[in-house]
Formats: C-alpha cells, sequence, structure tokens
C-alpha cells in the first residue's frame, strides 16, 4: 500500500497511507491536496517569497467541521501541523515541509451589524474584504496597514493599523471568536465563556487554537478622510523628522502620522511622513499645515476614500517579493536615533529596502499592558527595517544590511511585536510578551499542554 511521508510531532517521519488520506477527504467538505494536485503550488504559495516550502499535505478548509477533521487526522496520526490564514508572514509560520497545512483561506465569509456595530469574520479574510463590506455601512475596525493583510494573523498577534489611536488594536476591538482547540474541541470565547482563552488570543498569536470566526466590534468611520504621503529629499531627513518628532507629541487620537525612508520612482531615497486625519474632514487641512510648512517635494495628502488609505503601502509590500524583517519598539525618537536611521538608509542595498516607524499613541496606549496579552502600551514607534529585493543576487546583501541595521538601531529599543518577527527571532519571542509571558505559558499548558500548535512564534508550555 502506497503512503504519503509527513514529518512528526516528535520529529521522525511518519508514513501515513493513501487510504487514511483519502478518509480525510471523505470527512472535509473542503478539498485535501498534495504534491501535483491542482491549486498545490497557489496554496503553498505565501506573501513572503523567500519561503518556498512544500507540506505534504495541504487541508482546505470551508468551516469549523473541516478544522476539526483536520486536526483530529493530526491527532490520529501524531501529525506536525501549520495553520495558514492569509500567509500574510514575513517568517512564513503559515507552511512547513512535509507537513499538514490546514489553510483557512476558504472562510471568506463576513456578516455586518449595522444596527449593533459589529461584524463577524471568517478566518480567511483579508482585510481589503472587511473593509470593503464595513465602509457599505460608513463602519470600519482597525486593520491592518496593508490591505492584503490576513484578518487571522492580525488580530491574534494585536493589530496595529491607522484606526489604534481612535479605537484600540484589532485585538482591543475582538468581542468574542470562535476556536477549534488542540483536542479538537470546538468552544465560542469572550469575557465571559473560557476568559482566559479568550485573553491570551489577543495578542499571543496562534498558540492556543485554529480560531475559525472573528466578531468585531465596527466604529463609524466616514468613508472619506484626509490622508496620504508627504516627501522631501534625504538630505532633509535629520530636519524632518526632528519636527515629525515633535509635531506628533501633540497629535489628538484623530490623527496618526506614519514615518519612513523609501524610494522615489526613480530610486532616489526620500524620507516621508504619511498621516492620516479621522475626525471632522473640513478640519484635515490645517490639521497637516504644520508639516507642509516643512516644504515636502511630494504633497499627495488629500481627500481620499478610507478603502484608499487603507492601501497606500499596498504595492511597496506586494506579494510575491522576498523579504527579511527586523523589528522592535522605540519610545523616543532622539536625535542620536536618527542619526543613526539616517547612516543606515545611506547603505541600503536596493531601492525596494525601506525603513518604517509606526506610531502608536491615543486609545491603543491607554490599555493596561495585562489587560489584553499584547502588553506593549506605551507610547511609542513600532520600527521596522526590511531588505526587499527582485534580483536574487541581492539576497545576502539585504539580509546583511537588516542585520547591521538592527544592531545599529537595537540599544535604543525594548521589546517587539510579535508579527514582526522573523523566521530567526525564536530567542525574542519572550520579550514580545514581555511581562504576560508567564502567564500565557499557563494558558497554554492548560489548552495545548503538548505544544500540538507550534509552528507559530511559540510559547512552550513547560
Amino acid at each position: 500500500m502506497s503512503s504519503a511521508t509527513f514529518i512528526a510531532l516528535n520529529g521522525d517521519r511518519a508514513e501515513v497511507s493513501d487510504e487514511a488520506v483519502s478518509s480525510l477527504r471523505n470527512h472535509m467538505r473542503g478539498d485535501v491536496i498534495g504534491a501535483g494536485d491542482a491549486g498545490y503550488d497557489g496554496s503553498r504559495a505565501i506573501w513572503n517569497a523567500m519561503i518556498d516550502r512544500r507540506p505534504t499535505c495541504i487541508a482546505r478548509c470551508h468551516g469549523a467541521a473541516d478544522v476539526i477533521a483536520a486536526i483530529a487526522f493530526a491527532r490520529e496520526h501524531d501529525l506536525l501541523c501549520s495553520v495558514r490564514g492569509g500567509g500574510h508572514n514575513v517568517a512564513g509560520k503559515a507552511v512547513a515541509d512535509d507537513t499538514l497545512m490546514i489553510d483557512l483561506s476558504p472562510m471568506q465569509d463576513i456578516r455586518v451589524d449595522p444596527s449593533r456595530g459589529r461584524g463577524r469574520v471568517g478566518a480567511g479574510c483579508l482585510w481589503s474584504s472587511v473593509d470593503a463590506e464595513t465602509q457599505a455601512f460608513g463602519l470600519a475596525t482597525t486593520g491592518g496597514t496593508v490591505s492584503h493583510t490576513g484578518v487571522a494573523g492580525l488580530t491574534l498577534g494585536g493589530g496595529i493599523g491607522w484606526l489604534g489611536a481612535l479605537h484600540g488594536l484589532t485585538c482591543d476591538n475582538l468581542l468574542s471568536a470562535d476556536l477549534v482547540t488542540a483536542d479538537g474541541e470546538y468552544l465560542h470565547v469572550d469575557g465571559e465563556s473560557h476568559p482566559d482563552l479568550f485573553w491570551a488570543i489577543r495578542g499571543g498569536g496562534g498558540n492556543f487554537g485554529v480560531v475559525t470566526s472573528f466578531e468585531f466590534q465596527l466604529h463609524p468611520v466616514h468613508p472619506i478622510i484626509y490622508g496620504g504621503l508627504l516627501a522631501w529629499p534625504i538630505g532633509r531627513a535629520r530636519d524632518v523628522l526632528r519636527a515629525y518628532r515633535d509635531f506628533v507629541a501633540e497629535a489628538p487620537a484623530e490623527l496618526t502620522v506614519f514615518a519612513a525612508f523609501i524610494s522615489s520612482p526613480d530610486g532616489d531615497s526620500l524620507v516621508a511622513l504619511i498621516p492620516g486625519w479621522f475626525g471632522p474632514i473640513g478640519k484635515g487641512e490645517s490639521m497637516v499645515a504644520p508639516l507642509r510648512k516643512l516644504e515636502p517635494v511630494l504633497d499627495m495628502v488629500q481627500e481620499v476614500p478610507y478603502v484608499v488609505q487603507q492601501t497606500l503601502f499596498d504595492e511597496a509590500a506586494a506579494p510575491g517579493m522576498p523579504r527579511y524583517w527586523k523589528s522592535g519598539y522605540v519610545s523616543e525618537l532622539s536625535d542620536d536615533l536618527i542619526d543613526v536611521l539616517i547612516e543606515q538608509n545611506a547603505s541600503r542595498p536596493t531601492p525596494e529596502s525601506p525603513q518604517l516607524l509606526f506610531r502608536t499613541h491615543g486609545r491603543a496606549s491607554a490599555v493596561a499592558a495585562d489587560a489584553t496579552a499584547f502588553p506593549h502600551r506605551q507610547d511609542c514607534w513600532d520600527y521596522d527595517v526590511i531588505g526587499q529585493w527582485t534580483e536574487p543576487g541581492k539576497k545576502d546583501s539585504c539580509i546583511a544590511w537588516v542585520r547591521e541595521t538592527w544592531e545599529a538601531v537595537s540599544p535604543y529599543a525594548d521589546g517587539v511585536y510579535v508579527n514582526h518577527l522573523d523566521h530567526d527571532d525564536e530567542s525574542r519571542v519572550r520579550s514580545a510578551f514581555g511581562p504576560n509571558y508567564d502567564r500565557l505559558v499557563e494558558i497554554k499548558r492548560k489548552y495545548d499542554a503538548d505544544n500540538f500548535f507550534r509552528l507559530n512564534n511559540n510559547i512552550p508550555p513547560d
């Protein structure tokens, strides 16, 4: 009898008969595909094209029953599993060689209840789909800064986005979730039902189960906001970033301004400020006026649809490009740090390689550090240095530049956003959860004592 080869939970090779795999197919509404089947390469491809891994089987789940069946199959045969939502994680945790991938991407249902200001979202959805549905009713919740980010990974890791200062992180807007545990049990979790698990999935990542749907609080967000991008030649970077630092220190919750080192279409280095004003539209121009006094050479700030603001980083972060990433939280944009960023920008190996500063303030930083698993609640910036390349020969230089830049920046940083850990950042997982780590270990031990869900930014139960 022929068989398929997997990696077992103990790391050994496991042979599973084709008859057993066929039985899984018979228990699922969705497809179970392997190498050579139609759709296999598309299903295993993820956002970061540096990751090229080949699972033995991909279980394309159409609902919670399919997830339960896939977990039961993996449990019966002691198989290592990965879980894919949007596939946007830079470390490529969604896919692994010789494993069973539980693929949630077919789970695309979105239901908006405008009368209650709530939305129920399937675990395979991207934020672009959620924004389209909720904005039809003049509503939104905090989504990612890239519209093709997956809802599941962003929410479970915390969720930095444009509306964070006004309405909190994505996980702060999570009202309830449905998930399947490592034992195959289907649970509805919220503040009253399994509150410990509800606490853990708001920032603790995919360590505790496979979430099949999310219920979010939605907020009135006008379909037209005031936002866009301002840019200056790199020679102005020091003055612009110092002025930016002082400006955002007084910014209200309705105004969020990110900063970045980017390239012009011709490949020239620019420093950019990217504001979003979510207050009364008539006040937008006056709120951004102090930044315009710095005389940008590029001014794309105007009245724009909210859904357009949500796509400002889409092209720069397009799927299918290889990338390598380092990140950390910076509480002060000091003169010395600004000089380090400028110096490192001068040696970047490709025009596609940016440095980014995502501002956290307002409601997102007003929540207690232990209110959810996500602990980083101070006013700060999430700093990211990203090496991206289109020519294979640039891979080594991009990785070297990112590591060198992070070495120079890390003395100014404290903690890290779990969603921005790369594949070689295992030693930094504890710092992603900070003072909440020990409590997360206890909850992991309760719901996943043998670490069945381990292909993630892992919290071991012992």
